[in-house]
């Protein structure tokens, strides 16, 4: 199963939109940019995969075409232990590219397998559940009653929790967007905060027991993650858990002194910015050693989130299955909906991805071929 050929795709889906009121930086993002990658094989086999692209998906595209390519070609797909470590090597010494660029390539190769196994990939990886509670991430909204109102709307659709972005701009607002939406879902439901660490660490303290009183699950990113002296301490100056690491490069070695001392309570990761599915289990397996859980990260769109629900199915040190709110802003790249019932994502039983890329889609929003 020697790799043949790597093609990348740069792509913009203009009907995906996000408003600049809905980002801290104030930028509107009209129209979604992103790559497709795909993997051939000699003998036939091929599997893609979508990957981020920040504010460029042109120059992803190049900058991944330039250095994956030639590093990939003529490799056994099978071989994706010896790729990861290899191109970890490959990527220290010259090419150093964004956290997000190599994912896309791990998952091709855990498809690649998992089909020619004819399971899905998450029996293949080692099944451990087949249902998985999914929670609803706001983007950032106007106000306290958008937020308050957008949590009713998330309970109602069956979702099992919320978890709020707030703006960050002011810790006294932040908090009231807090306290309105404790008040409009009522004490049972289950609430999470993620600010984006725009504090100090005296007003991350404050947030925290704020949260505490208002029954949050946990504080999610209060300080940035590479804080890990602050970190350490607000960890243990709070009860409510506190929750970071998604955006460390290099895991799971970035995020073993985080674990192995507390630095968090839980950390964070997923296919698309920590490594691919190779690079999530070494975090997820590593947190699990030291009873930490590993709660999976968003990756925006929706092919990659079924990986990422491959993921939560095959490990047990993950709460829930996280996916941005509103759903529908984000659901293109597949050819049918995320399997989520009642607030409750279920795994597939076909081969692989277990649902298949929406080409027509794809080709519409191709910019350029790399």
């Amino acid at each position: 199963m020697k790799i043949a050929a790597l093609d990348i795709r740069a792509c913009r889906h203009d009907a995906a939109t996000i408003p600049g009121a809905a980002m801290r930086d104030g930028q509107a993002r009209e129209g979604l940019e992103f790559l497709v990658y795909t993997l051939r094989t000699e003998d036939g086999r091929s599997a893609s995969m979508f990957g981020f692209a920040g504010r460029s998906a042109l120059g992803a595209a190049h900058q991944a075409a330039a250095s994956l390519r030639p590093f990939l070609l003529g490799r056994d797909a099978r071989d994706r232990e010896a790729i990861w470590h290899d191109w970890r090597t490959a990527d220290r010494w010259w090419h150093h590219l964004p956290i997000y660029t190599f994912g896309p390539v791990d998952c091709c190769l855990w498809l690649l397998a998992a089909e020619a196994a004819g399971e899905p990939l998450w029996r293949f990886i080692g099944g451990a559940r087949a249902e998985v509670p999914a929670y609803a991430s706001s983007l950032v909204l106007a106000d306290a009653e958008a937020y308050a109102a957008e949590a009713i709307a998330v309970r109602d659709a069956g979702m099992k929790a919320y978890k709020i972005h707030p703006p960050g701009q002011s810790l006294a607002e932040d908090i009231e967007i807090h306290r309105a939406v404790r008040a409009a879902v009522g004490d049972d439901f289950a609430l999470m905060s993620d600010p984006v660490q725009p504090y100090t660490y005296d007003e991350a303290l404050r947030l925290g027991r704020e949260l505490e009183r208002l029954g949050f699950l946990w504080l999610e990113e209060p300080l940035p993650d590479e804080a890990f002296g602050a970190l350490r301490e607000l960890t243990r100056a709070l009860d409510i858990p506190v929750v970071g690491t998604e955006v460390l490069a290099k895991h799971p070695y970035s995020v073993a002194e985080c674990i192995a001392t507390r630095v968090v309570d839980a950390v964070r990761a997923d296919p698309s910015w920590t490594g691919g599915v190779t690079g999530t289990l070494k975090t997820a397996r590593l947190a699990e050693a030291f009873h930490v859980n590993c709660e999976l990260h968003t990756t925006i769109f929706h092919p990659l989130e079924m990986v990422n629900l491959h993921l939560a199915g095959a490990i047990r040190n993950c709460s829930y299955f996280e996916v941005l709110w509103p759903i529908d802003t984000f659901a293109f790249g597949l050819d049918r909906p995320l399997p989520i019932r009642d607030g409750t994502a279920h795994l597939p039983h076909t081969p692989g991805l277990g649902a298949a890329l929406d080409w027509d889609m794809i080709d519409n929003a191709t910019i350029e071929r790399v």
